[in-house]
């Protein structure tokens, strides 16, 4: 495999996926959360339209907000988001990533969610190249990067986002973005250390976590993978 530059691992951030969590124990699984090392809580809204799939709305993210103070992670898999951004932002969203894909007036909808005082995400299918965002580059906290087609989890990782990332990082150094780099899908303790040497800043994890024995040390050894020094 191809090997990248590491770029300053002490700061990534891992963002379980509730997705994937147990609904019959939210309670508990957001407590074991708030006791790990995860850095954000990453929520994926699907509508059944954009993504076969239909996941769930504001309640569910009001109810998360009351029972944590980590960042909450918005992911909007939703046709039309625009209709929803302030309802997300008062429901207790810190980030709030919309897909290029399903966003007709992209530059329009990132400032609509930065003038709720949110940080501003653009997400990306697998196939959709790095490039549709050299332009807004500069105006994003964060670009997220499918590695799987969304719409449900538990899929198999796509090797190529490991590129995609390094192709990404490429890019918003040289077009003077801040913005954090996140990977979702089919991300766990086995690609962790690739994705992070590409460029990630953010792994969002949730069968690897809310499927493992002992989710904390999970996400504990994702953090290490990525922190430790290795040849």
């Amino acid at each position: 495999m191809e090997r990248y530059v590491i770029l300053a691992r002490m700061s990534v951030i891992i963002a379980p996926s509730v997705l994937s969590a147990d609904f019959a124990r939210l309670h508990a699984d957001i407590e074991m959360i708030n006791s790990s090392r995860a850095g954000w809580i990453h929520i994926d809204v699907m509508d059944g339209v954009f993504v076969p799939n239909i996941s769930f709305g504001f309640p569910v993210l009001k109810a998360i907000r009351r029972l944590t103070t980590k960042w909450l992670d918005v992911h909007l898999m939703i046709v039309q988001p625009e209709r929803y951004i302030r309802e997300f932002r008062d429901a207790g969203a810190d980030l709030i990533t919309v897909h290029y894909e399903a966003v007709t007036h992209l530059d329009s909808v990132i400032h609509q969610i930065k003038n709720t005082g949110a940080q501003a995400g653009v997400a990306l299918n697998p196939a959709t190249p790095v490039t549709v965002l050299s332009h807004v580059a500069p105006l994003l906290d964060l670009v997220l990067i499918m590695s799987v087609n969304p719409g449900f989890g538990g899929q198999q990782f796509i090797p190529y986002a490991i590129q995609k990332v390094a192709a990404l990082r490429t890019l918003l150094r040289e077009s003077g973005s801040s913005a954090k780099i996140e990977v979702d899908g089919g991300v766990g303790t086995d690609n962790a250390r690739a994705l992070c040497e590409a460029g990630a800043d953010v792994l969002v994890a949730g069968n690897a976590i809310f499927g493992s024995a002992n989710p904390t040390k999970t996400i504990e050894e994702m953090l290490q993978s990525c922190t430790s020094d290795r040849p």
